[in-house]
């Protein structure tokens, strides 16, 4: 069901934008907490003029929201960046691009529009929230990249509670998990340096756990051990690729100028499914954490657009492993 209100109950303006709080579980945005709840943020961007972006814009994206964030609220910002998992996770832009001047650069056209997903997974932040589309409806700011800038035409917003994405699945009787890796995602073996460079099922199941426990509310955590994953999950892989992935640049003393810091992953699509002794408690929570990974993303550096996927759940035998829809 779809809902059109104003969040702060606001007197009317002359707003270019449209909220829209769009919830499959029918609840009222007027009137509904949404502090406790992730929240998915899309924005629909038109560039003001022609500029070039890295291959992996992520970290631009990342700097122009927090500096969205920083004009709100200062303190807010600071916690965002500085928090060890993160809070946020961005998608990378998704549009029609032109070819680069540069190798793994491409170019924004003003006569396309541009979509990327925000999420945020922690009941305690509703301040980013609120930061973020304030600062972006209200105030109508642009995103400012390194090269150009990006005119929000259009926010859109949903959030599902706890609760609701632990809720037993009763839609099928034999279910999977369809997960497509549209960005890079990083995953770095427990506390090594290693990273993961396919889709394991323990190693993205652990990684969907982990921020699933720090963010959740008390009385929500869960305790999926790694043999478990092992012994009742199948994956499968349809399609994957290699990548390195810029996150972030520092200065060079020696060579006097900004480098890459690259991290590596994959992308592509993979398909889960259980085995016929899969206990139920396993079940529910790995679908409660596929449905999580959509406002989390998978892995580290997903507030710098790694590790963003779209998730299908639905009877198993039913998925199809042809082209992407």
């Amino acid at each position: 069901m779809l809902f059109c209100c104003n969040l702060w109950d606001l007197k009317p303006y002359d707003f270019k934008l449209k909220i829209s709080m769009q919830l499959s579980t029918g609840l009222n945005p007027c009137t509904t907490d949404f502090s406790s709840m992730p929240h998915k943020i899309t924005l629909i961007a038109r560039p003001v003029d022609t500029f070039e972006v890295p291959s992996s814009e992520g970290y631009q994206l990342y700097s122009a929201l927090l500096n969205i964030i920083r004009q709100e609220d200062k303190d807010v910002a600071t916690h965002a960046h500085d928090s060890p998992l993160s809070n946020l996770s961005l998608s990378p832009l998704r549009g029609a691009f032109m070819p680069g001047d540069r190798p793994r650069h491409k170019k924004l056209d003003p006569a396309c529009s541009y979509s990327m997903k925000i999420g945020i997974v922690d009941s305690r932040e509703s301040e980013l929230f609120s930061s973020i589309v304030r600062q972006l409806v209200l105030q109508e700011r642009r995103l400012v990249l390194e090269k150009g800038e990006l005119q929000v035409e259009r926010v859109s917003t949903s959030a599902s509670s706890f609760a609701e994405l632990l809720s037993p699945s009763c839609d099928h009787e034999d279910p999977g998990v369809d997960i497509r890796f549209i960005s890079p995602t990083c995953i770095q073996y427990r506390n090594s340096g290693v990273c993961e460079m396919f889709p394991h099922r323990e190693a993205v199941f652990s990684s969907l756990l982990a921020k699933w426990n720090s963010s959740c509310p008390d009385g929500f955590k869960m305790d999926i051990e790694r043999d478990e994953m092992a012994r009742f999950i199948i994956e499968r892989p349809v399609s994957y690729e290699t990548h390195s992935a810029m996150v972030n640049t520092v200065f060079d003393r020696k060579k006097g100028h900004h480098r890459p810091i690259l991290r590596p992953g994959f992308t592509g699509r993979c398909i889960y499914t259980f085995t016929d002794d899969a206990p139920d408690d396993v079940r529910n929570g790995i679908l409660a954490l596929s449905r999580f990974a959509e406002f989390s993303g998978i892995g580290s550096a997903v507030a710098r657009g790694c590790g963003a996927v779209e998730v299908r759940i639905c009877k198993s035998d039913k998925i199809s492993t042809g082209p992407a829809r």
